[in-house]
């Protein structure tokens, strides 16, 4: 899209939240230097519903108060409650990106988990906790994520969270359409 360097600020210093924030980024832009910021979502471990929105705003503000960048990002994923499905609840990853202006969010993919992990989850338990618990690999959630170990590898959570941002980017790929005036 432009050669002009774009310098982007990631909630997270989880390496395949950054991972996905650089791939959706370089979608566009062709010089990205993206950077993950340690910072406090505000929101539960396991936030569910809106939860999840507020955790993603929050991570996207601070990381992008924390020095000189373009754009902050938050990621974060939690559990919406969903009708119609078996357990009553979708995985969902939320992208919040802030351009020091506007706050612009973005949805990944939702899938559900097995009744066996959402049981504990809804008792208190973290999803990532149960997932490494049942799986037996430890930091699932800085690897593949549950989705990657879910789909067998088809959809990784680097994957789940390019789409999100790359979602959450739309408004300031087009500004014209969505920040003009008509």
């Amino acid at each position: 899209m432009t050669a002009k360097t774009v310098k982007v600020a990631v909630g997270s210093k989880n390496p395949v939240k950054v991972a996905g924030v650089r791939e959706a980024f370089s979608q566009f832009f062709d010089d990205a230097e993206v950077e993950g910021k340690e910072v406090d979502s505000g929101v539960p471990a396991q936030p569910f519903d809106n939860d999840t929105v507020k955790g993603a705003i929050n991570r996207a503000l601070k990381a992008y108060e924390s020095g000189d960048y373009d754009f902050g990002v938050g990621v974060e994923a939690g559990l919406f409650r969903c009708n119609f499905t078996l357990t009553g609840y979708l995985d969902i990853q939320v992208a919040a990106v802030y351009d020091g202006d506007r706050v612009c969010i973005g949805y990944g993919p939702g899938f559900e988990y097995p009744e066996k992990v959402l049981r504990p989850v809804l008792g208190g338990s973290e999803v990532g906790k149960v997932m490494e618990a049942i799986t037996g690999i430890e930091e699932l959630g800085k690897k593949q994520g549950a989705i990657g170990y879910l789909t067998k590898n088809v959809v990784t959570r680097t994957e789940l969270t390019r789409i999100a941002v790359t979602m959450a980017l739309i408004p300031f790929l087009n500004r014209r359409l969505y920040f003009s005036e008509f």
